[in-house]
């Protein structure tokens, strides 16, 4: 790993956000949006006396720790959009950088997207609603790492895909995070799946950040089991998925499909 080069294509990113409007715009813009929509939705319910056994409460914080898992995912593959659209992943690869440094780049890059995003919530969260998501304690760290750990894992396959089938894929930048929302329990109880469906949804580690965050907020307990699973599933998705992205890029690389994707 070469510290020079990360800190390169890295910089390279963060140019184009000093430097463009409506890519700042999208930082700050859609998180403000979504929590204004589903702000106005928990005062309506707690306004009109609906018991939903806690719901009410943690509403907010599963929209802010979903919208960790939707900017982790989104800094890893929309950084790879980025070099398509500027026809320069040939100029990348030709280069001494190598397919570990740009993954951890890239990672990097959504490290401080999810910074950004998570921080500005929490505070127009508190300010609007009088919500804190600092009463979760310290659960909040392991949800919120765990969570960045998910987004790059369904990043880095979201690369892998667009790099294989080319442009025609790349709307997956934004949908594919969306089609783990219904496994991922996110705004309900896992226990509302059918029972075929809650045996999927073990198995992904979001659901268990979630069950966990709602633990937290009903039952005020530190669901330590909830997060040992969440970092074992984390960690040995993350290790298949990097080795699948290896695989891909040395396929395109050896059919020419790297050119094709880039220009």
């Amino acid at each position: 790993m070469n510290v020079g080069r990360i800190g390169g294509l890295l910089s390279r990113h963060l140019y184009l956000y000093q430097r463009s409007f409506a890519r700042m715009l999208e930082i700050f813009y859609w998180p403000f949006l979504d929590l204004v929509v589903w702000g106005f939705i928990t005062m309506y319910l707690k306004d009109a006396g609906v018991s939903l056994h806690g719901a009410v409460a943690f509403f907010l914080g599963a929209l802010i720790l979903w919208d960790v898992l939707f900017r982790a995912q989104q800094g890893v593959a929309v950084s790879f959009l980025e070099e398509m659209w500027s026809r320069n992943l040939m100029n990348l690869f030709a280069s001494p950088l190598t397919v570990g440094e740009y993954l951890v780049s890239t990672m990097i890059m959504s490290i401080l997207k999810v910074t950004a995003v998570a921080s500005l919530m929490m505070v127009f969260a508190w300010v609007f609603y009088s919500y804190d998501m600092l009463k979760i304690g310290f659960s909040l760290l392991p949800f919120i790492l765990n969570l960045v750990l998910s987004g790059w894992i369904i990043g880095v396959l979201t690369t892998s895909i667009i790099m294989r089938f080319g442009q025609q894929a790349e709307v997956l930048a934004w949908g594919m995070v969306f089609l783990f929302q219904p496994i991922s329990c996110v705004f309900y109880p896992l226990e509302v799946l059918p029972s075929w469906l809650q045996s999927i949804a073990w198995m992904v580690p979001p659901a268990h950040i979630f069950e966990g965050m709602r633990a937290v907020l009903v039952d005020g307990i530190l669901p330590v089991t909830h997060i040992i699973w969440a970092t074992g599933l984390n960690l040995f998705f993350l290790v298949a998925i990097v080795a699948w992205f290896y695989h891909t890029f040395n396929v395109c690389k050896e059919k020419g499909m790297l050119v094709r994707v880039g220009e």
